[in-house]
């Protein structure tokens, strides 16, 4: 295979197999620390030719081939690792090729294997929670047109971003200048293509301005235009750390920005205060007001190997203090290139969240800060191979996406979108008011319900009497709210592929469930033969606990009447266990014990003396509980 990785997509992991170097593979150990990955690979097979192969040697050997991202080979040699080492990183990144070179069924075993020796890990978790996950993103269909866009070389090119008619990307096409030992291709600069009428561009040429001798990544502009950041190896500022043993030199990368003069070209570019030389912070993206810096890094506080941070952009255009976006979007593994689209759509690439095969582009909405659910954006964007750097005009619907993945003209490859579908979450809105005036109520409960009735998550509204939900389009949602002094309620969202939604939730005052001596519920339900609270149940009796708060002087009798299905003596027991375990939930609500009492009545108290005439309706009526006030009836005062 001829795909490889190159420096700003790959994080180097050694330490898997780094006990047992020995002189037998001196030379090839120092190929591979200076990420000279193909000499590396030969110089192990060499070993392996002589007899000499174990663990070690084979698991080095599939390190090689996976930062070059030669999947055969890395399967290959990573079972053969396997054979006689189980680490868990090393199931995992074999589960990771199995997957890249289509062997869904034979990766999901190894992802088992995984997630039964790392029960903790995120990305064991989310396995384990949705096993078939992979038919789920392929039955979705095709939700864009993927095509090459005109501008790729044999070299890798990728990190398409279009400003101001201007295609800028990342390439190693400069033949004329040093090779990097990693994929044995020139270092990356930044280029630029003008886009002609037809939607085509021209020939790309290097930003002088901004390129260097070392490596330069991708670029984000601020709304404007007038600022560019990007990333560059540290080399420059001369910052790097030579290993004591083998001498050689280590960089990180960091970010600079540029900014636009009068006469149009950019300045010298200026290191922006994230930047460390102890890790790396790179792939800039500027959200559309122009107020934040998304980036990855490794830096420390992080939950993976390459993490997505935000940073604010102060009025002086100086960078504040970066924040991690947290453990739903990064993974123990890696989350990379971040793009915020002008509706806030953050997408990333990751090989952490599940996907089809290497990385896959992800995205989610951002709401108050907050990271809405992460879902994976399909085929053909996402394939087996890696594919990253996204990015999204939602006005044209058009964008663009970088990936290794075979036919392409190079290593890396810059691919042209178009959306077909909407590929989109709704924003859902609920306020929840009293039925009475009107008046908003801040502070109520909003609870989000599954479909037998319990409760998945809970929210609190706000000042205006507000919660909000990010949730997949067409998905039904099931709701309630409940406040003190009010009968709880519920609402309903039906499935909608419209951006936004919205329910009202009215709640009426709690008083009004109070009817002569009886407090008035919906029909209390048990299933069949049984004498558990369920959770439609609770949900009522909870409008009891509310009442019996409200005023503490109420008394309760709590009856349970069957129909007359059945011998007396069963049914009287049934309505008698049904009767205790209803007022023993009031209880664990904090009631007083000597506030409520159960009494079975079986089939004593029909409301329709039918008896076994009854059609379904009228044993329905038949079975039932009732609440009656014994002291304390408020109606009295």
């Amino acid at each position: 295979m001829k795909k490889y990785n190159s420096i700003f997509i790959i994080i180097l992991v050694t330490g898997l197999f780094a006990n047992a170097q020995s002189n037998a593979t001196k030379r090839a150990d120092k190929l591979f620390s200076k990420f000279e990955f193909v000499e590396a690979a030969k110089a192990y097979k060499d070993i392996i030719s002589k007899g000499d192969g174990d663990a070690y040697v084979y698991g080095k050997l599939a390190e090689a081939y996976y930062n070059v991202f030669n999947t055969v080979e890395a399967e290959k040699w990573y079972a053969k690792t396997l054979e006689s080492s189980d680490t868990p990183e090393t199931i995992y990144k074999y589960a990771q090729m199995l997957k890249a070179n289509g062997k869904y069924d034979d990766s999901n075993t190894q992802m088992a294997k995984f997630a039964s020796m790392r029960p903790a890990d995120h990305r064991a978790i989310a396995f384990v929670e949705n096993p078939n996950y992979l038919p789920k993103i392929l039955e979705k269909g095709k939700k864009f047109n993927v095509q090459d866009a005109g501008i790729n070389t044999p070299y890798s090119d990728f990190g398409g971003t279009l400003k101001d008619g201007k295609l800028y990307i990342t390439s190693s096409r400069n033949d004329e200048g040093i090779s990097y030992g990693w994929n044995k291709e020139p270092f990356l600069d930044i280029y630029t293509a003008t886009k002609n009428n037809d939607g085509s561009f021209q020939r790309p040429v290097a930003v002088e301005a901004l390129n260097t001798k070392y490596h330069e990544g991708v670029v984000s502009f601020s709304p404007d235009g007038n600022t560019v950041y990007f990333s560059r190896e540290s080399y420059f500022d001369k910052i790097f750390e030579r290993d004591s043993l083998s001498r050689n030199k280590f960089s990180v990368l960091n970010l600079y920005k540029s900014t636009k003069e009068e006469d149009g070209n950019w300045s010298k570019a200026e290191a922006l205060s994230l930047n460390s030389e102890n890790y790396s912070v790179k792939n800039p993206a500027v959200s559309p007001d122009g107020k934040t810096l998304f980036f990855a890094s490794d830096m420390a506080g992080g939950m993976g190997q390459f993490d997505i941070w935000s940073a604010p952009i102060n009025d002086d255009g100086t960078v504040g203090e970066a924040t991690n976006l947290g453990q739903k979007l990064n993974t123990e593994g890696q989350e990379m290139f971040p793009f915020v689209s002008s509706d806030n759509t953050l997408y990333f690439s990751s090989d952490g969240h599940l996907g089809l095969g290497g990385m896959d582009v992800f995205f989610a909405k951002l709401v108050d800060g907050k990271v809405g659910p992460i879902r994976n954006v399909g085929i053909p964007v996402n394939g087996n191979a890696d594919d990253f750097a996204f990015s999204i005009n939602n006005e044209t619907s058009e964008g663009f996406v970088s990936s290794n993945r075979e036919g392409g003209a190079g290593s890396d490859d810059v691919y042209a979108i178009k959306v077909l579908q909407p590929i989109c979450d709704v924003l859902v809105t609920v306020t929840v008011k009293d039925s009475e005036t009107g008046l908003i109520l801040a502070g109520a409960s909003v609870n989000v319900l599954d479909s037998e009735g319990n409760v998945i998550s809970t929210k609190i509204t706000s000042d205006k009497g507000e919660v909000n939900y990010i949730i997949e389009c067409n998905t039904d949602l099931s709701l309630s709210a409940t406040m003190d002094e009010y009968e709880s309620g519920t609402g309903r969202i039906e499935g909608t592929s419209e951006e936004e939604a919205s329910t009202e939730i009215l709640l009426d005052p709690i008083d009004e469930i109070i009817l002569a001596n009886k407090v008035i519920l919906n029909p209390i339900y048990f299933d069949f033969d049984k004498s558990n609270v369920t959770a439609q149940a609770a949900f009522e009796l909870d409008k009891l606990v509310q009442l019996m708060n409200k005023y503490e002087s109420i008394v309760i009798r709590a009856e349970s009447h069957t129909d007359s299905r059945g011998s007396e003596k069963y049914n009287q027991s049934l309505s008698e266990r049904r009767a205790l375990t209803t007022a023993q939930y009031v209880v664990s609500k904090g009631i007083d014990a000597s506030r409520i009492t159960g009494v079975g009545m079986g089939e004593t108290s029909p409301v329709n003396d039918c008896g076994l005439k009854c059609n379904e309706d009228e044993h329905q009526l038949n079975r039932r509980s009732e609440f009656i006030i014994l002291e304390g009836n408020p109606n009295d005062e």
